[in-house]
């Protein structure tokens, strides 16, 4: 079990390459035993108003918990095959006065159970900030583009025209949601408390000599640990509380994740009306020097795939813990939590880059709807005809062909001939005139409230997040 670690080793890519320092500070291995200790703490000294502890020994594990020694307690690890245990014994060789109460009532979960809480609540708070960040960065692209039309896609077909800043506002309309789950879930988190090897607090009930005695002291611990406890819990805390978690993970993932996809469907040179930042020497392809790789958008996906992934774990380890508990979850949540959090944090960094960057073309916007966006303006031609006296059906058929018509000449790359054939269209110039049609032809206003649905997301993002 040696305690330094290289690069001629295997290492994580969540140590170095992925997530950030304060992420990973808070999933590393000291935070985790100086959280331990911390628990320690906040037990003595809720035993010391008990009446159980002194105060010396509180104030002497109180002045050594921040010294952990990894590797003293790694070396007692291999001797006696317990992390926790062996925490302890180099925390009590530490404390002369206070060492030989440290633990005292207390199974391994009570400590670990309440720092994994801890840590988790800790790892949200970042999220928080860095959710704050992307829908700061999306708000003002969508006000930026909330005028601007341009092709909509249904079945990866052209549809209808929208504008850019209304499609941003869908992603930002799920981050939003993502952001009030994270939000709820900070106020919500429940630790395991002090309540034993099983969760009937039975050993803090023979300390103490009374059952209110056992409760007061368990409030009193968690209270200095700014956490409420479940009301039922058995060695563990509720498992299915990691499924709150990973889902609320997942979430955030997920919405990152479209947005990665839609963009990289978006630079398709086929589209190619957006496209992520490119440094002014990044390379794109180690054989195709012309290449542009959407390759952090695709970073959105990959690290979305895992994060979706793990939630399965989460699920599994709540739906296995038989009866009061089994340790078959004990391996995976030491990975599960930080590869999660640790994917979930990088994620949020490179959706902010992305968005901020990110580059609209208005030439490939406006060449594709010249394109397409005509088609969609047959719909506004079909209503206004049938307002002026026009027979629905008949004219639906008029339009139909002539659309079959238009599309073979767009296929063989002749410019859309169907403003031409419908002005032309004597069963249309029945009812309205050439110059009525070919405005109507014009798709780029047929975008309806889009803009202003678009602008009132953005008032409604920034007063939540200043009140949040």
């Amino acid at each position: 079990m040696p305690d330094q670690f290289t690069h001629d080793t295997y290492l994580s890519p969540f140590t170095w390459r992925y997530g950030s320092e304060p992420m990973r500070a808070i999933w590393s291995e000291a935070h985790k035993r100086r959280t331990w200790r911390r628990i320690w703490v906040a037990l003595a000294e809720a035993q010391h108003e008990a009446g159980l502890v002194t105060a010396e020994q509180v104030a002497d594990l109180r002045a050594h918990q921040d010294a952990v020694d990894i590797p003293a307690a790694h070396a007692i690890e291999r001797e006696i095959q317990h992390d926790l245990m062996a925490e302890v014994r180099v925390y009590a060789s530490q404390c002369p006065v206070g060492g030989g109460i440290i633990h005292l009532g207390a199974t391994s979960a009570d400590i670990e159970d309440n720092a994994d809480v801890l840590r988790i609540r800790e790892s949200l708070e970042i999220l928080k900030v860095k959710l704050q960040q992307v829908l700061t960065a999306l708000s003002s692209q969508i006000e930026r583009w909330a005028d601007t039309p341009c092709m909509a896609y249904t079945h990866l077909q052209p549809a209808e025209p929208t504008t850019v800043g209304y499609r941003l506002a869908g992603y930002a309309q799920d981050l939003l949601n993502d952001f009030n789950a994270v939000y709820t879930l900070i106020e919500t988190l429940h630790g395991k408390g002090f309540t034993g090897a099983v969760g009937t607090a039975a050993s803090y009930t023979v300390l103490l000599g009374d059952t209110e005695l056992a409760k007061q002291l368990n409030s009193d611990a968690m209270q200095r640990l700014n956490l409420y406890p479940h009301s039922i819990t058995s060695q563990t805390y509720p498992r299915k509380q990691d499924i709150d978690v990973m889902n609320v993970l997942s979430g955030i993932a997920m919405s990152l994740y479209k947005f990665g996809f839609d963009l990289r469907f978006m630079q398709s040179p086929a589209i190619g009306e957006w496209s992520e930042p490119f440094g002014k020497s990044q390379v794109g392809s180690s054989a195709m020097p012309f290449k542009r790789n959407p390759i952090n958008a695709e970073k959105l996906d990959s690290l979305g795939r895992l994060v979706a992934s793990l939630v399965r774990v989460a699920w599994d380890n709540a739906a296995h813990s038989l009866l009061e508990r089994t340790l078959d979850d004990s391996a995976n949540r030491r990975e599960m939590f930080p590869t999660a959090f640790l994917a979930v944090d990088e994620m949020l960094m490179v959706a902010t880059r992305l968005i901020e960057g990110l580059q609209i073309n208005e030439v490939a916007i406006a060449r594709n709807l010249e394109k397409y966006g005509t088609f969609a303006a047959t719909e506004r031609v079909l209503m206004e005809a049938v307002k002026r006296g026009a027979d629905r059906q008949a004219i639906h058929e008029v339009l139909r062909e002539a659309s079959m018509q238009a599309w073979s000449a767009v296929n063989a790359g002749e410019p859309n001939p169907l403003p031409d054939l419908l002005s032309n269209s004597a069963a249309l110039t029945a009812h309205l005139s050439s110059d009525e049609i070919r405005a109507l032809m014009d798709a780029r206003s047929y975008v309806g409230t889009a803009p202003e649905r678009a602008r009132i997301l953005v008032e409604y993002i920034r007063s939540w997040l200043d009140e949040s």
